[in-house]
């Protein structure tokens, strides 16, 4: 195993234990929810991989498989979970929260395009990977207010997202973060 390997494996592992917390808050709601987002993520990748929109050309810990079915089994469920369990009450608060973590999500793809993991066809980029991110996290978002109840929520707090607090603090450093590197790296793809 290499270092890829060794890292995958680590975020994996991560991955999975974060899901199991959750499930363990409520196995019947929050597996319920796992198991949605599991089968679409897995389907999702699965049914773009088979159309070529990015292939997997060293799938480390899955060398025979089409996709890497761990990480995606394990990632991608955790942030729905994470985003379900924490997300505000209000929209209007929702919107930032997602969207920090959606640039975070086309970080790690921008980091794992970069390595010989995950490679975009020409018929598939970043913007797509970013509006899909979207679509995935807000439909696991609707579909996990009406499965998990108020009660097993935790939902940080609207005043947060204010000017100066905490969460304002954290989504303007991810964002601001995010787009100078977005910038960085469309100037160093540009030139090649």
């Amino acid at each position: 195993m290499n270092l890829e390997s060794w890292i995958i494996l680590f975020i994996i592992i991560l991955a999975g234990r974060g899901c199991f917390y959750f499930i363990q808050l409520d196995w019947k709601r929050f597996g319920f929810l796992y198991l949605i987002s599991l089968f679409s993520a897995n389907l999702l990748c699965y049914m773009f991989t088979l159309v070529g929109f990015y292939t997997f050309p060293n799938n480390v810990l899955h060398d025979s498989l089409l996709i890497p079915y761990g990480l995606v089994s394990s990632v991608f469920p955790f942030i729905a979970l994470f985003g379900v369990r924490y997300s505000p009450e209000k929209w209007v608060w929702k919107i930032p929260f997602y969207w920090a973590i959606v640039h975070i999500g086309v970080l790690g793809e921008v980091i794992l395009k970069n390595t010989t993991i995950f490679k975009f066809e020409p018929e598939w980029d970043l913007w797509d990977s970013y509006t899909l991110w979207w679509i995935n996290y807000i439909l696991l978002e609707l579909i996990g207010g009406k499965i998990v109840p108020n009660q097993l929520r935790k939902p940080i707090k609207s005043d947060s997202f204010r000017y100066g607090g905490w969460a304002w603090i954290v989504f303007h450093i991810i964002v601001i973060t995010t787009i100078f590197l977005a910038g960085f790296y469309v100037g160093i793809t540009v030139n090649k």
